[in-house]
């Protein structure tokens, strides 16, 4: 479930890096264009890590229950002032699934399912 909720994370973060994209190339007015680039790329990488710390969590490596933690502790952090600020559906959309993967991750059954550590390595 809590790799599940860190997946559907990374798509909305695709489907924003596209949005922002598609408003980049369209000629919307920016501060900096190399700055907005940059977050642009910060977006995807940010995609792309969640992605593959929900497929890791799926598989069970001890490794991503404190990498999902710090990504749903970032959503957190962008949620409420965006709810405090009067972007309500927004910052709930943000904040709700954020809260439940935090229960879930400290919850007995993630705890048990995430306690592989890898292979082991090559005997000589």
């Amino acid at each position: 479930m809590v790799a599940l909720i860190a997946a559907a994370e990374a798509a909305a973060l695709l489907v924003a890096a596209g949005w922002y994209a598609y408003e980049l190339l369209s000629g919307s007015p920016v501060l900096s264009f190399w700055g907005a680039v940059f977050t642009l790329g910060l977006l995807l990488a940010f995609s792309a890590w969640l992605f593959a710390v929900s497929v890791f969590l799926y598989r069970g490596y001890r490794w991503t229950r404190a990498a999902a933690l710090v990504a749903q502790l970032f959503l957190l952090s962008v949620g409420v002032p965006a709810i405090t600020s009067g972007l309500m559906l927004a910052g709930l959309a943000m904040v709700v699934p954020a809260v439940i993967a935090i229960v879930l991750l400290f919850s007995n059954r993630v705890i048990n399912h995430a306690s592989r550590t890898g292979s082991a390595p090559p005997a000589l």
